[in-house]
């Protein structure tokens, strides 16, 4: 078991929720818009970045009525190990700081990448059906979430890589002291070349993972780190200073992580994924999560999150799924519209009905 004892004041359309006695499987049942996918949000947000909406500050907290200012929202958990409640994790907004979200574990201020520490949490929302098609920066955000399973400090190298080059390209635009320029070419060099090799390490622990997967019945994906230049820290850096001209012209930096890709393919005929069905590309998203989970639940507490997920398997795959999250030890939290799909885990789940902002134990 990884959560417990959650709570949820003001965040979205959640008042005042609360639930205990969680298990292994945890589902959550009720009709669209009643607070499902909110739950998972709020449970994301137990983790560093901007949850599995990525949304704003601003979207989060329950307002009174539509003209109302937003209230502060407060997510709380108990993190239990082993029967054993080792942290208690909370993520709040204050009154007068609506737009800035602070962290406490334990009772004392924390910072957000620091709850990577505590826990691993990986998700899959119906969002991420369109991952292969989608751009470049959203498999490197897709990277650099699975990363912080292996490297929790990764989030805070890669904003540091981004603030680094941000202030190379004011440098470049202002033609300012090269020795300056050298300052901070060095540090993107620097984060650039552990952001690299986290991503690198992700990738092949994964294909690793997937390897060992049956082909059938989720199709299984070959990945590959395409490197969107030298992930060496002194060859980064060389070729930052090599590529100033070029870079100042296109008001961008042309090298380095940044540029980096996931590349995607089926294993068994090759077919890049972006180009495969709908159905081969959720099943890869599918085999490639539960790899992730497999990698996070190795030596600390997993969570992993999924929405609305088993409505759209076949039975085939949604028992085959069932079984691989059973086999598990990450705690599974799942969404659906009805409860049928969850038949073969009931018995042992713990099982809530949402319905407008609140929830009944079932």
């Amino acid at each position: 078991m990884a959560l417990s004892r959650i709570t949820l004041e003001n965040f979205r359309n959640h008042a005042a929720t609360q639930l205990g006695e969680t298990a292994h499987f945890n589902l959550l049942v009720g009709e669209n818009g009643a607070g499902k996918t909110n739950i998972l949000e709020a449970l994301s947000l137990l983790g560093p970045g901007r949850g599995l909406r990525r949304a704003s500050l601003a979207d989060l907290p329950r307002r009174a009525s539509s003209d109302a200012p937003p209230l502060p929202f407060a997510i709380g958990a108990s993190l239990t190990e082993a029967g054993t409640v080792s942290a208690r994790l909370g993520t709040y907004t204050e009154a007068g700081t609506p737009n800035r979200r602070l962290v406490r574990v334990n009772g004392a201020p924390a910072t957000a990448g620091s709850l990577a520490e505590w826990m691993a949490m990986s998700w899959l929302t119906p969002a991420m059906d369109g991952l292969f098609t989608d751009s470049a920066g959203a498999r490197r955000r897709f990277m650099d979430r699975m990363a912080l399973a292996i490297a929790p400090d990764h989030a805070r190298r890669v904003n540091a890589l981004e603030a680094a080059l941000r202030e190379r390209g004011k440098l470049l635009e202002n033609r300012s002291d090269p020795r300056w320029l050298d300052a901070v070419e060095a540090q993107a060099a620097d984060h650039g070349a552990a952001v690299a090799r986290t991503r690198a390490m992700l990738v092949a622990r994964l294909a690793d993972e997937l390897s060992a997967l049956p082909p059938e019945p989720f199709a299984r994906p070959a990945l590959s780190y395409l490197p969107g230049g030298p992930t060496d820290e002194t060859a980064l850096r060389a070729e930052l200073a090599r590529a100033r001209p070029r870079d100042r012209a296109a008001g961008r930096a042309l090298t380095g992580p940044q540029r980096d890709e996931l590349q995607v393919k089926m294993a068994s005929t090759g077919h890049p994924a972006a180009a495969c069905s709908t159905g081969e590309q959720k099943a890869m998203l599918i085999a490639i999560t539960l790899a992730h989970g497999t990698i996070a639940a190795a030596g600390r507490p997993s969570v992993l999150l999924l929405d609305e997920v088993a409505a759209h398997l076949d039975p085939v795959r949604r028992v085959e799924l069932f079984n691989r999250l059973g086999a598990g030890k990450a705690q599974v939290w799942m969404t659906g519209t009805e409860l049928a799909p969850f038949e073969a885990i009931a018995a042992q789940s713990a099982i809530w009905r949402v319905s407008g902002g609140g929830v009944e134990r079932v």
